[in-house]
């Protein structure tokens, strides 16, 4: 404990020092998030409980906190809080019919020994439950993308408040084309430097290269890695077309 207590005080204080007020309000983000996550995660455990809508409102929340705690409220945070949830609500639809085909959820043959532990009634619908896993892993990914996008789009309209929206669009889809680059190389190292365990895991078992590739346990982490880059390339086109909607029908109102 007095080690992750160091961590957080060495990042507090470096996030502090290079991002002055802002890099506080990121760190106290970046708590609250935490305490939203662990909140939904136990939330899940009840029978009753429906892990698609609460992910769908613990998704809505982390939005806000990164969106207009840390960036205040304004036409970017707005336009980029709204893509979130736009592409939210498409990946989850296309994650369940994913989950279900795929039939990642529930035990598999890795995990037989949670047999002994856990009820087959045990009443929670673990199809719901992998598809809550996976979106609130990309939401992240998917809030910095949106906002990645809104921001600059802003500045480009209010440089030249004559760019026609079509113009104004496809400058959004080039600077995603330079973010999704970037950011599904970072998505993609990031989760699979998380599961080097899971791969020695399997050179311990001597597994084959087949039986690695139709193991329950990759698969899902493979489709959680392929979906976040999925969210990520989603709402770069989402977001680049509410904004220069909504910038230059908001020009022409004014006049």
């Amino acid at each position: 404990m007095n080690v992750l207590i160091l961590l957080a005080t060495i990042l507090f204080i470096l996030m502090a020092v290079v991002g002055g007020k802002k890099g506080i309000k990121s760190f106290i983000a970046l708590l609250l998030n935490f305490a939203v996550v662990i909140a939904t995660v136990l939330m899940m455990n009840d029978p009753n409980a429906n892990p698609i809508l609460l992910t769908l409102v613990a998704c809505g929340i982390i939005s806000t906190i990164s969106l207009f705690y840390i960036n205040e409220i304004n036409s970017k945070t707005k336009m980029a809080f709204l893509a979130t949830i736009i592409t939210s609500l498409l990946l989850l639809t296309f994650i369940f019919f994913i989950t279900e085909k795929s039939m990642i959820y529930g035990f598999s043959e890795e995990e037989s020994d949670s047999l002994t532990i856990f009820s087959s009634r045990i009443g929670i619908d673990f199809v719901k439950v992998a598809t809550s896993v996976i979106i609130m892993s990309t939401i992240g990914a998917i809030v910095d993308t949106a906002i990645s996008i809104t921001s600059p789009m802003r500045e480009i309209h209010q440089q030249n408040p004559d760019i026609t929206r079509k113009d104004l669009f496809m400058s959004g889809i080039r600077i995603g084309r330079d973010i999704l680059g970037t950011s599904s190389n970072t998505l993609f190292f990031a989760f699979f430097g998380g599961y080097m365990g899971l791969i020695i895991w399997f050179k311990d078992l001597s597994y084959s290269m087949g039986e690695i590739v139709n193991s329950k346990v990759f698969s899902e982490e493979m489709i959680t890695i392929l979906t976040a880059g999925i969210g990520v390339a989603l709402v770069i086109p989402i977001a680049a077309a509410i904004t220069a909607y909504h910038l230059v029908s908001f020009k022409h109102s004014k006049e």
